[in-house]
């Protein structure tokens, strides 16, 4: 099998097995290391050509992992980063500190991959098993980064962490974002057991560094770090204090050390999270020896990734976020109502099954003159029907409910956003990658036929 286009490869990785489609079911026969280490020592264990910084947690995990990537690439080192979901595109998953490898390395990449599996098996109690897509896709990630030289790699968890694919790596560093109840079908449905499946990307000897953590979960880490003999960076312990404001200009950052120095910044990636995520990530480049200074902090500045606040129309303005936890939405809406109030918005909702639909909603409801229920997607399991009922019955106590609307269909439910939200109001898209990546496209479509009409105004 040969490539000529990387799209082409996207599709046959989908052939297989993909546990990104699951809400549940975390059976040892689908998550498992001993098919992934096989794999890749089948395939010449790309992992070892490069230095690596692994990246866990519930929220903030694919942000701190872009913040690194930006810090290391300032200093000449040349650096891989791996994310996961994608908003529009499987290039974003693979990249280069956030810029898009060439089609020609993307393409040259996956035929060696291809060809390296051929003969691969691998068998047990059960019989013979593929390779997840999951497992295929971070496969190719490290045989992309080998391949293109690379000489560092931020490399994110997919789920959990215990028994995801990417932990087979032996990284310099682990680092782990705020923990909170997600995946519970599949991780657990309490912060410790969550906690336990993320600390198992600590290993022996390797320093691990942690956000501001609630503390039944900043006690497991602590617990494993020590049975791993491994040096604990606590940023709670390191930074004194952390101010941040939200700006039409970006996000801007005072981050307090308990030295008493203080780090300035005004982030391209807005949102109050971001904050912390930077803090986190300066602390990790300090510690390594790979941090210059001033160098280092406008670098970070720069870092962006689709879908985090990102801002995709000023007239009206429409924001992507894929906040998909509570207090991921809590932070997002209090830089949202930052900017652009808490009167005449609209926001564009969509959440999975396996989420707190209930907490997340009631956060929702008082900020928002109109929501719009659409479909997240049909990549993995959602019922708007029933999110759309639930809304229902939350505004029958309130005085000043928002207007409701059902409209699953990601276009139409962008359409009926823009024709009735008033200048200067705005349209937040949140709940869900998945919705946000449809949100993105179905305004390219707008922005298209615009476009198309100007053309024919000016035609002669």
């Amino acid at each position: 099998m040969q490539f000529s286009e990387f799209d082409q490869f996207c599709s046959y990785m989908e052939s297989f097995t993909n546990l990104e489609k699951k809400n549940n079911g975390y059976t040892v026969r689908l998550y498992r290391l001993d098919r992934m280490r096989a794999l890749l020592d089948h395939i010449g264990n790309p992992e070892r050509d490069f230095k690596a910084i692994h990246v866990a947690g519930s929220k903030g995990k694919g942000s701190t992992a872009s913040f690194l990537a930006k810090g290391l690439t300032a200093l000449g080192l040349k650096t891989g980063l791996y994310t996961s979901p994608h908003l529009s595109n499987y290039r974003e998953r693979f990249t280069l500190a956030g810029t898009f490898f060439d089609d020609t390395e993307l393409v040259t990449a996956a035929n060696m991959l291809v060809r390296r599996l051929e003969g691969f098996h691998f068998e047990d109690e059960w019989g013979t098993a593929e390779p997840t897509a999951f497992e295929l896709y971070t496969s190719f990630a490290f045989l992309l980064f080998s391949h293109t030289k690379c000489q560092w790699a931020i490399i994110e968890t997919g789920l959990g962490g215990r028994l995801d694919a990417t932990n087979t790596i032996t990284p310099v560093a682990s680092v782990i974002t705020p923990i909170e109840l997600e995946h519970t079908a599949i991780l657990g449905n309490s912060i410790p057991l969550i906690a336990g499946e993320k600390a198992k990307i600590i290993k022996a000897g390797v320093p691990v560094f942690i956000s501001r953590q609630r503390e039944d979960a900043r006690k497991v880490f602590v617990e494993e770090a020590s049975v791993q003999q491994s040096r604990l960076y606590d940023l709670q312990v390191e930074v004194e204090a952390l101010v941040t404001q939200t700006e039409s200009d970006g996000q801007h950052v005072a981050i307090t050390w308990k030295d008493g120095a203080v780090t300035r910044l005004l982030l391209a990636m807005r949102g109050e999270v971001q904050a912390e995520n930077c803090a986190l990530a300066l602390l990790v480049l300090k510690t390594l020896g790979v941090y210059r200074q001033t160098v280092t902090e406008e670098a970070l500045q720069t870092a962006k990734l689709p879908g985090r606040m990102e801002l995709i129309s000023t007239a009206p303005p429409i924001i992507i976020d894929g906040a998909h936890t509570v207090e991921s939405l809590r932070h997002l809406l209090n830089s949202f109502t930052q900017l652009y109030g808490t009167t005449g918005n609209t926001v564009i909702y969509g959440v999975l099954e396996d989420k707190d639909h209930i907490h997340m909603t009631r956060l929702l409801l008082p900020l928002f003159e109109r929501i719009i229920v659409a479909r997240p997607g049909t990549f993995k399991k959602s019922n708007p029907e029933a999110l759309f009922l639930l809304l229902q019955e939350e505004i029958k106590e309130m005085r000043n409910p928002p207007r409701l609307f059902l409209e699953k269909d990601p276009d139409k439910a962008l359409e009926l956003a823009m024709e009735t939200t008033e200048d200067p109001h705005a349209i937040l898209c949140t709940g869900s990658f998945y919705l946000g990546g449809d949100i993105v496209a179905a305004y390219r479509k707008v922005e298209e036929m615009a476009s198309k009409e100007l053309e024919v105004v000016a035609c002669p």
